[in-house]
C-alpha cells in the first residue's frame, strides 16, 4: 500500500512556485495524524483509512464512477463505532490540510514581501497590499500624495460581525488549530535549533492528538449570548492589537510616498459593529433581555481590555516635564486622592506629583476599573452600587485626558514618545469606544406593522394593516410632526407586539453609543422606515438609531430606488437624516429568489440607481452589503468584490457583513487580521480614487437579456417544477442540517412551507454538501446559450466583457471557482442512491445542464479547464478532493441507511480498539455512547454530522 505522502505527490507532482511547500507541510501533518490514529485505535483502522484514501485518490485521477461504489462498499462494511472513527479521521485530516494551506499562504506572502516582489499583485485575485496600492495611485495613476492622504483620512470601512450559522467548527477546536498552525510555522523557521525542533514536534503531536480527542459535534445549539461571546473572542485575540498595528503600517506606507504625517488617531478608518444578540429576524431566541445582556457584556469586555493596558502605559510615561495645563490638572487630582489603592498590582500608593502623566493616567485607570465593575454588577444582579459619576459614560470624556497627555508630550519636544503606545491607545479608543462594537438591531418589517396595527385599532381609527401605502404615510407623518403620545399603558399587546416594544425600551434605556443602525429586513416601501422612526419616538429613544431599509428579493431591489426617492422627498425625513442615509442590500435572498446571475446584475443596477437618487436629493449614501461566505450568498474574495462594484457607489464609505466561518478566515490569527484590514482599506481607497470603468450600453443590453432568461430558467425549476421540493429534500441533507447545532436561529422563517420560507443558509448549505452547487449556476448556462445562439458575435462581446469589465469578470471567475469545487460524479451518486426512481430522470436533466453550463463558462473565460488562471487554488483543491470524496460517499450511504431502514449492508468485523492504560484493547463503542438519545440506529447520526462538518471544512464554504 502506497503511503498517503506518496499519494499526495502523485496528485500534485510539480511545485507551483519555488516557495511552494504545501505538499511538504501536508505530508508532515498527515504522517503525525496517522501515527496518532494508530496509537489510539490500532493498525487495522489506520489501514482502513489509507484504503479509503487510496480508492478516493484513484477516483480523482480518472473519475471512474465504479471507484465511488467500491468506496461505498468499504464504508458500509464498517460498524457504528468504526464509521464514526473513519468520518472523524477524514474530517480531522481536512482540517489539517486547511492549516497546511494557511501556513503556505503566509509563508509565500512573507517571501514575496522580503523580495519586495509585487509582480502579480495588480492581477492577483485576492490581494490588495496597502503600500503597493498607495505607490500605484501616485506612480501610475498620477494622484498627488496629498490627495491620497486626504481620501484615506476621510474613508470608513465598517465591518459588521453576524452570527449567521455557518461556522461549523467549534471554538474549542479553532484554538487547537491555531496552535497547530503556530507549531508548523515555527518548525520551518530558519534559525531553529535541534532541541527547539524536538520540542515543537512534541507540541505539534500533542495538539493534533488533543484536536482528534475533542468531540467535533455541538451537543446543544448555542444561545445568542454564546454566539456573541464567540464573536467577541476575536477582538480579544487578534483585532484589539491588530488595529493599531495595521494603522502603524499605514503610517509607514504614507511615509514612503512622501507624507510625513501620521493618520490622525480619530480618523474613522476602521469601525466594527455586530448583529450578535441584535438580529431578531426570524430568531425568537433573541429577546430584549438578550440584547441588554450582550450590550453590557461588550461594555464590560471593552473596559477590561483598556484596563489591562493602562498600567503598561503608566510605566511608559514616567516623564516629569509637561505643559502647564497638564501640571495644573495633575495638582488638582493629586489633592483630591489621598488613599492607597490596595486592589491594584502596580502604582497602588499615591503617585508623586513629579510623575504628572502617571497621576493623570491613574485617574483614568480608576474610572476604567469602576466602568468595568459597574457593567459586571448590572449584568450579574441587575443593579450596581458604583455611582455613575465615577465611571466613563461618554467616549469624549475618556479621550480628553489621553489627548491632554499627547498634546503635552508634543509641546515638550517628546513627540516620538507620544507616537508610541499612547498613540496606539488613542487609536484603540477611537475605534472601539466604550462599547467595543456597536450593536445593530434587525427586525422584519411585518413585526412593526403589527405593532402599529394594534395601536390604531386600540385608538379606534382603523386597521393600519389594511390601509394603503398613501394612507399609512399620511398618518405616520401627521403623528411624527405632532406631539401627542400614542402608547398608553392600557394598550392590549400580544407576545409579539410586546417583544417589539420592549426592544425599543431597551434601546432607550442603554447608552446610545452601544447601538449602530436599526435594520428593517424584507423592507418594501417608505412607510416601513417611518414606522420605525415613530416607534423610536414613542418609546422615548433619546438619540434615535439611524433606520436602514434592507432590500433582498429581486422585486424589492427593482423597487428600491423609487421607495428611497419617496423617502427623500418627505420634508420631515430629509430634515431628520442630516444629509446621510444608509441602505442595505441582501445577496442571499436575492440569489435564492432568482439565481446568482440575475441577483448580481440586479444588485449592480439597484446600487447605481440608489446612488443617482441620493445625488438628486443631495444625500450621501452608504451602501451596506449583506454578503455571505459562499458565492451563492454573495461571497468571494474581498478585494475583487469591492473593486467590481459600480462607480460612485462606495465613495469612501463601506459597510459589509462578515459572517460565520468568514470571521475565522478573516480574523482567526494576527496575520489574517492584518491582511483583512489591509484588503478592505486598500480596495475601498482604490475604488474611490480609480473607479472601475462604466459598462458599455451594449453590454448592459446583453446583461438585461441574459438576466431575463436566467431568472426564468431558475424559477421554472425551483419554484414551478411541482416536485422540485421533494427532489431537493431527497437529493441533499437539507432535512438533517438542523442537527448540526451551529446556530441559535431556526433554519426556516416559518415552520411550514416550501423553498421560499427556507433560510438562504440551509438552502446553499445543502447543495454545497452534495458538490452540485445548484443555486449558483442554475440559469447561467441557459442565458449564455441563448445570446450565443441568437448571434455568434455575442460570444465575442461576452469575451470583451470578461476582459474589460470588472463586474462581469468577477461574476464569471467566481462561477468558475464554484464549478472547480463541484463534482458531477458525486452529485450523480446522491441522485442514484437517495432519489426515488421516478424522480431520478429530473436529477439527470440537471446534471446535463450543469455540464453544459460549465463548458459555456469556460468558453467565455477562454479557459480549457476551471481555474486555469489560478494554479495555487487548483493545487489546493487537488490535494483536498480525495478527503472530501470519502466524506461525500460516507454521507450518501449514511443518509440512505437513515432514510430507508430496509437498505441492507454487510457489516464486517469490528476494527478499532480504544487503547488505554486500563485495558489494552477496549472497543470504540465509547464514541457511539456520546449520542445516547439519537432516534436513528447507533452511530448513524454522528457519522452524518461529522461528514457534514468535514465537507464544509473541505470546501471552505458552509452557507
Amino acid at each position: 500500500m502506497a503511503s498517503i505522502d506518496a499519494q499526495l505527490r502523485l496528485l500534485a507532482p510539480g511545485k507551483v512556485s519555488e516557495d511552494d511547500k504545501l505538499v511538504e507541510y501536508d505530508a508532515l501533518l498527515l504522517d503525525r495524524f496517522l501515527d496518532i490514529l494508530q496509537d489510539l485505535h490500532g493498525e487495522e483502522i489506520r489501514d482502513k483509512v489509507q484504503d479509503c484514501y487510496e480508492i478516493s485518490a484513484e477516483y480523482e485521477g480518472k473519475h471512474d464512477i465504479q471507484k465511488l461504489e467500491d468506496l461505498g462498499r468499504v464504508l458500509t462494511s464498517l460498524d457504528a463505532g468504526d464509521s464514526i472513527v473513519v468520518a472523524k479521521a477524514f474530517t480531522n485530516m481536512l482540517n489539517l490540510a486547511n492549516l497546511a494551506e494557511e501556513v503556505q499562504i503566509a509563508y509565500r506572502r512573507r517571501s514575496k514581501l522580503k523580495k519586495r516582489d509585487f509582480s502579480d499583485e495588480a492581477s492577483a485575485t485576492t490581494e490588495s497590499d496597502i503600500e503597493e496600492t498607495l505607490k500605484r495611485l501616485v506612480g501610475q495613476l498620477n494622484k498627488s500624495p496629498e490627495e491620497v492622504f486626504d481620501a484615506l483620512k476621510n474613508q470608513t470601512v465598517d465591518l459588521v460581525f453576524t452570527a449567521h450559522p455557518t461556522q461549523s467548527v467549534r471554538r474549542s477546536l479553532l484554538q487547537k488549530h491555531g496552535r497547530i498552525r503556530d507549531c508548523l510555522t515555527q518548525l520551518y523557521a530558519k534559525d531553529i535549533t535541534p532541541d527547539d525542533k524536538q520540542e515543537l514536534d512534541e507540541a505539534l503531536q500533542r495538539e493534533i492528538h488533543a484536536a482528534f480527542r475533542t468531540d467535533e459535534i455541538r451537543r446543544n445549539p448555542p444561545t445568542p449570548q454564546d454566539e456573541m461571546r464567540a464573536g467577541m473572542s476575536y477582538f480579544h485575540e487578534t483585532i484589539w492589537k491588530g488595529v493599531p498595528k495595521f494603522l502603524r503600517r499605514l503610517d509607514t506606507a504614507l511615509k514612503n510616498i512622501g507624507i510625513n504625517e501620521r493618520v490622525p488617531y480619530n480618523a474613522p478608518l476602521i469601525q466594527f459593529s455586530s448583529w450578535m444578540g441584535g438580529d431578531r429576524d426570524g430568531n425568537p431566541r433573541v429577546t430584549p433581555e438578550v440584547t441588554r445582556d450582550v450590550c453590557l457584556l461588550a461594555r464590560m469586555m471593552a473596559a477590561n481590555l483598556y484596563f489591562s493596558q493602562i498600567e503598561d502605559l503608566m510605566f511608559e510615561l514616567s516623564m516629569w516635564r509637561c505643559n502647564d495645563e497638564l501640571r495644573e490638572r495633575a495638582k488638582q487630582l493629586h489633592m483630591s486622592s489621598k488613599k492607597d489603592s490596595k486592589h491594584y498590582i502596580e502604582f497602588w500608593k499615591q503617585i508623586p506629583l513629579n510623575e504628572p502623566y502617571r497621576v493623570i493616567l491613574g485617574d483614568v485607570r480608576d474610572k476604567l476599573y469602576n466602568t468595568r465593575e459597574r457593567a459586571r454588577q448590572i449584568l450579574a444582579n441587575g443593579a450596581s452600587d458604583i455611582p455613575v459619576e465615577s465611571t466613563f459614560t461618554d467616549v469624549e470624556e475618556f479621550l480628553e485626558p489621553l489627548e491632554l497627555c499627547y498634546r503635552s508630550l508634543c509641546t515638550c519636544g517628546d513627540r516620538s514618545i507620544a507616537d508610541g503606545s499612547l498613540l496606539d491607545f488613542l487609536r484603540q479608543v477611537s475605534t472601539f469606544g466604550l462599547s467595543l462594537v456597536r450593536l445593530d438591531i434587525r427586525q422584519e418589517s411585518d413585526r412593526h406593522t403589527d405593532v402599529l396595527d394594534a395601536i390604531t385599532k386600540h385608538l379606534q381609527i382603523g386597521s393600519y394593516k389594511e390601509w394603503s401605502e398613501e394612507r399609512r404615510l399620511q398618518w405616520l407623518l401627521a403623528e411624527l410632526s405632532g406631539k401627542r403620545p400614542l402608547l398608553g399603558g392600557d394598550l392590549p399587546k400580544t407576545e409579539e407586539v410586546a417583544e417589539v416594544l420592549d426592544t425599543f425600551h431597551v434601546i432607550a434605556e442603554l447608552p446610545s453609543d452601544s447601538f449602530g443602525a436599526y435594520i428593517i429586513s424584507m423592507a418594501t416601501c417608505t412607510s416601513d422606515v417611518l414606522a420605525v422612526e415613530l416607534l423610536q419616538r414613542e418609546c422615548r429613544v433619546k438619540k434615535p438609531l439611524r433606520v436602514v431599509p434592507l432590500f433582498e428579493k429581486l422585486a424589492d431591489l427593482e423597487n428600491a430606488p423609487a421607495a428611497v426617492a419617496r423617502l427623500f422627498s418627505t420634508d420631515w425625513y430629509r430634515n431628520r437624516i442630516n444629509g446621510k442615509q444608509e441602505v442595505m442590500i441582501g445577496y442571499s435572498d436575492s440569489g435564492k429568489d432568482a439565481g446568482r446571475l440575475s441577483a448580481a446584475w440586479q444588485l449592480y443596477k439597484a446600487q447605481e440607481q440608489l446612488v443617482q437618487v441620493a445625488k438628486e436629493y443631495g444625500v450621501k449614501l452608504t451602501m451596506f452589503h449583506g454578503r455571505g461566505g459562499t458565492v451563492g450568498r454573495g461571497g468571494g474574495p474581498t478585494h475583487l468584490a469591492i473593486l467590481s462594484q459600480p462607480r460612485d457607489t462606495i465613495n469612501g464609505s463601506l459597510r459589509v457583513t462578515v459572517q460565520g466561518e468568514v470571521i475565522e478566515q478573516s480574523f482567526g490569527e494576527e496575520h489574517l487580521c492584518f491582511r483583512t484590514l489591509q484588503r478592505y482599506t486598500a480596495a475601498t481607497l482604490e475604488h474611490g480614487m480609480h473607479p472601475p470603468s462604466a459598462p458599455k450600453p451594449e453590454w448592459r443590453t446583453l446583461m438585461d437579456e441574459m438576466a431575463v432568461v436566467a431568472t426564468e430558467e431558475y424559477r421554472s425549476v425551483v419554484f414551478r417544477e411541482p416536485r422540485f421540493v421533494e427532489y431537493f429534500r431527497l437529493a441533499t441533507p437539507e432535512l438533517e442540517y438542523g442537527r448540526m447545532n451551529i446556530g441559535s436561529r431556526p433554519s426556516k422563517r416559518k415552520p411550514s412551507g416550501g423553498i421560499e420560507t427556507l433560510r438562504a443558509i440551509p438552502w446553499i448549505f445543502a447543495w454545497t454538501q452534495t458538490r452540485f452547487h445548484l443555486p449558483v449556476w442554475l440559469g447561467f448556462g441557459a442565458a449564455i446559450k441563448m445570446v450565443i445562439d441568437k448571434d455568434i458575435k455575442n460570444l465575442h462581446m461576452l469575451k470583451d466583457m470578461y476582459n474589460e469589465w470588472p463586474f462581469f469578470r468577477v461574476t464569471i471567475d467566481l462561477m468558475e471557482m464554484v464549478l472547480a469545487k463541484g463534482d458531477l460524479g458525486i452529485a450523480a451518486l446522491y441522485n442514484k442512491i437517495l432519489v426515488s426512481p421516478e424522480l431520478q430522470h429530473f436529477g439527470e436533466k440537471l446534471l446535463v445542464n450543469y455540464e453544459t453550463t460549465k463548458e459555456l463558462i469556460l468558453q467565455v473565460a477562454g479557459h480549457k479547464e476551471p481555474l486555469e488562471g489560478d494554479p495555487y487554488l487548483r493545487q489546493r483543491l487537488t490535494l483536498r478532493d480525495p478527503y472530501i470524496t470519502v466524506l461525500n460517499v460516507s454521507q450518501v450511504y449514511t443518509l440512505k441507511r437513515i432514510r430507508d431502514p430496509s437498505f441492507s449492508v454487510k457489516v464486517g468485523k469490528h476494527l478499532s480498539k480504544d487503547i488505554t492504560e486500563e485495558s489494552s484493547t477496549k472497543a470504540a463503542d465509547e464514541l457511539v455512547k456520546l449520542n445516547p438519545t439519537s432516534e436513528y440506529p447507533p452511530g448513524l447520526e454522528d457519522t452524518l454530522i461529522l461528514t457534514m462538518k468535514g465537507i464544509a471544512a473541505g470546501l471552505q464554504n458552509t452557507g
